[in-house]
C-alpha cells in the first residue's frame, strides 16, 4: 500500500511534472466559446495565451465534476492505495465540493484537503506532498501537514496590464482606464484562499521592486522548502528580468528555482506578462 496524491490543473503543475513526480493532475475544462478544451492536456499554456489575445470575449473554466474525480480516485484505490487529493481554494471554486461528493461514496481513505491557494502558491503545496510522500509519510499525516501548512503558502504577483481584470469584472473600467493611463502594476496575493490587491506599482521596475521589497518584509524565503517562479504569456523575459534584479534574495543562485508558465486558471485574469514568486517564509515550521 502506498500513497497516491491528486490534485487539478489550477496548481500549474505539468503533466510532464506530473508523471515525474508520481502524481495525478486532473484538468479543468476550458471554454472559448463553443470550444471546450482540457487544461494542459488538450490545450497547452502557448495555445492558451494565443487563443486569449485573439478573442474578444473571456475563456470560461468549469470546475472538476466528482464523476471526473471518482474515475481518478477508483484507479488509485484499486491498486491498494491511500490517498491525498489537494483542490484549488475553495475561495474560488467548487471543485473540493465534487472532490468531497466523489470519496464520500467510495470506500477507502481518501483526504481531499483545500488548499486555500492556486497557481504557483498551489504548486508549492503539492510539490511539498510529495516529498512528505517520498519520505515515508502517512496520507493522513501529508494531509494534516498541508493543511497546517497551506496558510503560509505565499505568492506575491505583479500584472502587466488591467485589461483582463477589467475584462473578466475583477476591475471597474473606470479604475482600469486610470490604471492604464499612469502604468499601474497591480501587486497580487492570496489571502484566506481569494485574491487580494496589496499594492500598486507605477512601472514594471517599481513592480519588481515591490515584489523584493514585500518578500523581505515577510522574513524572507525559507529555502529548505518548495519555491516556485511563473510568468504569464508567450514570453518569460518580465520573470527573468525579476530574477536578475533580484538575484540577492536567492542566495545568488536562480538556477536551481522551479519556473513554471502560469496556465488558464490565472492567467485568464492576468493577461499576458504577469510574474509571481512562491514561497514558504522563513520560520513557517
Amino acid at each position: 500500500m502506498g500513497v497516491s496524491i491528486i490534485a487539478d490543473s489550477a496548481t500549474d503543475v505539468s503533466q510532464e511534472t506530473a508523471e515525474k513526480w508520481g502524481i495525478s493532475i486532473i484538468p479543468l475544462k476550458i471554454r472559448f466559446g463553443e470550444e471546450e478544451f482540457l487544461d494542459g492536456v488538450t490545450l497547452s499554456n502557448k495555445n492558451f495565451y494565443e487563443k486569449l489575445v485573439e478573442t474578444d470575449e473571456l475563456p470560461k473554466t468549469s470546475q472538476i465534476s466528482p464523476s471526473d474525480y471518482t474515475e481518478y480516485f477508483e484507479k488509485e484505490l484499486n491498486k491498494g492505495n491511500d490517498i491525498v487529493c489537494l483542490t484549488i481554494s475553495s475561495g474560488v471554486s467548487g471543485c473540493i465540493q465534487s472532490a468531497n461528493l466523489a470519496a464520500s461514496e467510495l470506500k477507502g481513505n481518501i483526504y481531499v484537503v483545500d488548499s486555500k491557494q492556486f497557481c504557483i502558491s498551489y504548486y508549492i503545496l503539492v510539490e511539498y506532498a510529495v516529498r512528505l510522500r517520498d519520505e515515508g509519510k502517512s496520507a493522513r499525516e501529508i494531509a494534516k501537514e498541508i493543511e497546517r501548512l497551506r496558510g503560509k503558502s505565499t505568492v506575491l504577483s505583479v500584472f502587466d496590464t488591467l485589461e483582463y481584470l477589467k475584462a473578466g469584472g475583477r476591475l471597474s473600467p473606470t479604475a482600469a482606464f486610470v490604471g492604464e493611463i499612469l502604468s499601474i502594476k497591480p501587486v497580487i496575493t492570496i489571502t484566506d484562499g481569494i485574491v487580494d490587491v496589496i499594492g500598486k506599482a507605477r512601472g514594471s521596475k517599481k513592480g519588481n521592486n515591490i515584489l523584493k521589497n514585500k518578500v523581505i518584509e515577510l522574513g524572507g524565503i525559507d529555502f529548505s522548502m518548495p519555491i516556485c517562479v511563473g510568468y504569464t504569456g508567450l514570453s518569460d523575459d518580465l520573470l527573468v528580468k525579476y530574477l536578475e534584479d533580484s538575484s540577492d534574495l536567492y542566495d545568488g543562485d536562480i538556477s536551481d528555482i522551479n519556473k513554471v508558465s502560469v496556465g488558464a486558471t490565472i492567467g485568464t485574469y492576468a493577461g499576458p506578462g504577469a510574474i509571481a514568486v512562491a514561497f514558504f517564509p522563513k520560520g513557517v515550521k
